[in-house]
């Protein structure tokens, strides 16, 4: 299993590629590409004829493609053979159709191509897969692996302070930063072309785009219906079994309904609980599981083994993420590669795709607003995440803070959403912004490296890039109608589910995180957060971190999540050896 990196300089590609603790599969006088070890992704090289310049492209790269079919449709006579690979069919569109032919695809990639005498990156339409870049040493490097671009000699970085300041205030990374300093990211939707003198530039291949139409509402519930059933069956491993992750609300059930009206083969699912005495909504995911004849299996989850497995898990992210659920998902992925399945299934993406409850305090907000600043909204939308935001200036060092003083406002990265331009309407801004931020890089970078991580390959139909497109078509009162969010999602599949499940409030997985940092984390969290590694580091105010440890102040029961935020990024700066 691997992953891959690129060196774009002409001195000595190879032996970079080898100082990134990669191995060259493909070199010339001015790049190479090559592969790294990597947990259960698989990275190859491509090679396709690019008939207006009579020369071969080559590309390394993680594609998977859930149109194939379509796409050498498009082809016609310049498709490859049907015995090639998914990579390889992607670099013949691009050769064929330009970045048009990329975005007719559908499906999780990210590859590199070298193009003439540049190095092209692409990144697939809404974030499934993950890629960095960097500059050193008059050279570019690139890597689907941000361990493999800390191992560059070249690269001088170090910890980059404003994205510790994001990260701590959204529970990811919201943007192009990385935790590193001068390491960025690639967007989705986007390509990256990288050149020999430096420079570099990015195009944008696919975003979202808002149209106003309107009807009957059972019109576009039965367009998303025909869209859900496409998207679901085109994940579906032909003539394999195949898992999803059922935790009983709207999301998840629906695509496990659908999984099992449309696949040939066994469906399982696959629940937590967290033990008798913890809330859960195993009744919900067992009714859903009895309904859909799937071969259900609850994994319980002790906040033992979350302390035993919290720093592994970690240390498979590129960026930490604040969500207790990580090591369950881990978990979860594993009892499915256990039980013989390589795809997962799962509900992500209903929130942000089609009205979840977060929207509803930012409607509220808007319609009792007094300051008509475009920065309020984003000030309001950055203040609904109520992760550490508020606490940073008692939990921050003072020479943090100072470090800090001009670092951009937080709001930046999301204020371009949050105002009118290719959507008009709030809730459809609200939408692009969940899509782009959260969807891109939490919800969907998880899935791919939990999950690869455990041998099976998470799928997110609803990510899908044509239901995309469709929510944006729907008339916004079908999103949210009243109060009654992912209304018209609900419609469309309230044939194939109990109305109770249908109709039930969201209510979000209720993980006992102040049981586990009163218990089997708690020394744990001492240990790291007070200890030498973290002192010298200098992050934090000893006193703050003291306090929250022992649930002296205004510690309340939501401010678990926030000192599990600290902890994560602890572990996570350790396992990548990041210094002061």
């Amino acid at each position: 299993m691997s992953r891959w990196c690129a060196i774009l300089g002409t001195d000595d590609p190879a032996g970079r590629i080898r100082a990134l603790g990669g191995e060259p599969v493909a070199v010339t006088g001015r790049y190479a590409l090559g592969t790294v070890p990597g947990a259960g992704a698989h990275a190859e090289l491509f090679r396709a004829r690019n008939p207006s310049r009579a020369a071969d492209l080559v590309a390394i790269g993680e594609v998977t493609l859930y149109n194939a079919d379509r796409l050498r449709t498009r082809l016609g006579a310049a498709a490859p053979p049907r015995d090639c690979g998914d990579g390889e069919l992607l670099l013949h569109c691009y050769a064929h159709l330009g970045l048009d032919g990329i975005a007719a695809a559908d499906g999780i990639f990210a590859l590199a191509i070298a193009d003439g005498e540049d190095l092209l990156l692409v990144r697939d339409h809404v974030g499934g897969r993950t890629l960095f870049h960097a500059r050193s040493g008059g050279a570019w490097a690139a890597s689907t692996s941000l361990r493999a671009l800390t191992r560059w000699p070249d690269l001088r970085t170090g910890l980059n302070l404003p994205a510790v300041q994001s990260f701590l205030s959204f529970a990811y990374l919201p943007g192009r930063d990385t935790l590193l300093r001068d390491v960025y990211e690639v967007l989705p939707g986007r390509c990256v072309r990288l050149r020999p003198d430096g420079s570099s530039s990015e195009e944008i291949y696919w975003e979202p785009r808002e149209f106003e139409e309107d009807g009957p509402a059972g019109g576009f519930a039965r367009g998303l219906r025909e869209l859900l059933e496409d998207a679901t069956a085109r994940r579906l491993p032909a003539g394999e079994p195949v898992g999803v992750l059922l935790s009983g609300g709207v999301d998840s059930s629906l695509v496990t309904a659908l999984a099992a009206k449309l696949h040939d083969h066994p469906v399982r699912t696959y629940s937590i609980s967290f033990g008798d005495t913890m809330p859960n909504e195993l009744a919900y995911s067992g009714l859903v599981a009895a309904h859909c004849h799937t071969r259900h299996r609850v994994l319980t989850v002790s906040g033992e083994a979350v302390a035993a497995r919290l720093a592994e898990t970690m240390g498979l992210l590129d960026c930490p993420v604040g969500d207790p659920l990580t090591v369950p998902n881990l978990m979860l992925a594993e009892a499915v590669s256990a039980d013989g399945a390589r795809v997962v299934l799962n509900g992500e993406g209903g929130d942000p795709v089609f009205g979840g409850p977060k929207n509803l305090p930012m409607l509220i907000f808007e319609l009792a607003r007094d300051d008509p600043d475009p920065r309020a909204r984003a000030q309001a939308y950055l203040d609904s995440y109520r992760k550490c935001h508020a606490d940073l200036p008692v939990l921050l060092s003072p020479e943090v803070r100072a470090a800090l003083a001009d670092a951009p406002p937080l709001t930046d990265v999301f204020t371009p959403y949050l105002r009118q331009g290719q959507m008009r309407g709030l809730l459809n801004q609200l939408l692009h912004a969940n899509l782009r931020t959260k969807g891109a890089h939490h919800i969907l970078s998880k899935v791919e490296r939990i999950t690869t991580a455990a041998g099976v390959q998470g799928r997110s139909p609803l990510f899908d890039r044509a239901v995309i497109d469709y929510s944006f078509r729907v008339p916004p009162r079908y999103k949210l109608a009243g109060t009654s969010e992912k209304w018209i999602l609900k419609q469309a599949v309230r044939d194939l589910l109990p109305a109770t499940i249908i109709d039930r409030p969201k209510s979000g997985m209720r993980v006992p995180v102040q049981q586990w940092l009163a218990g089997p984390l708690r020394e744990l969290g001492r240990d790291l957060l007070l200890g030498r590694s973290a002192r010298a580091r200098g992050l934090f105010r000893e006193d703050t971190i003291r306090a929250w440890l022992e649930g002296r102040g205004t510690l309340l029961p939501r401010q678990g999540g926030k000192l599990w935020l600290v902890l994560s990024l602890e572990l996570w700066l350790r396992s990548f050896e990041v210094g002061p």
